[in-house]
């Protein structure tokens, strides 16, 4: 099966962000807008994992989420993959989290490495989330710009989710386990 870990925005979030973009959408036919339903940060993307590997995996990511703390993220910005000109993905960015967040997932890969399941990406986190793609380049600077100062309102990231991706004409998503973030934050961090 097809996975990766995530944190999910609460729907609040979502619907923040679906607001924000309505008056964009119309203007970018080019772009596939990806559904609010699977909207997700991506930690650590496992590509596809054994059925074998499921139970050591779980017991791993488990032992890797209870030693990190929950933090406070919001969704700012604008931003594209490769780049704004060439654009495949058309993302907004993550503010929150600094180093934490980035010494989770390399827990969160590390835990999975340890139980067998192989990451197909091994770059470091930019944290992002997508909101279109395109299967040919798209010069989308003018979107980046005027989208540049959407600025979402904060929520607590406090449950790390394993999720299968299941490809098709619409990729559907399904959580398959959860942990929560146990440890407490460190002073003065959220």
């Amino acid at each position: 099966m097809r996975l990766f870990l995530g944190l999910l925005p609460p729907w609040s979030v979502r619907d923040e962000l679906v607001r924000a973009l309505e008056p964009h959408r119309e203007e970018w036919p080019r772009l596939r807008w990806l559904n609010p339903v699977g909207w997700h940060l991506t930690l650590s993307f496992l590509g596809e994992v054994p059925d074998r590997v499921l139970p050591g995996l779980e017991t791993r990511l488990a032992r890797a989420t209870s030693r990190h703390a929950s933090m406070t993220l919001s969704l700012a910005g604008a931003g594209a993959f490769p780049s704004a000109r060439r654009a495949r993905i058309f993302l907004t960015g993550v503010r929150g989290g600094g180093p934490r967040l980035l010494r989770l997932a390399d827990s969160l890969g590390a835990g999975a490495r340890r139980a067998g399941a192989v990451q197909t990406d091994l770059r470091r986190l930019r944290p992002h989330l997508s909101l279109a793609r395109s299967r040919t380049d798209v010069d989308v600077r003018p979107l980046v710009e005027a989208f540049e100062p959407f600025a979402g309102t904060e929520w607590e990231a406090d449950t790390v989710h394993l999720v299968r991706s299941t490809l098709g004409a619409e990729v559907r998503y399904e959580t398959i386990a959860e942990w929560h973030l146990a440890a407490r934050a460190p002073r003065g961090q959220s």
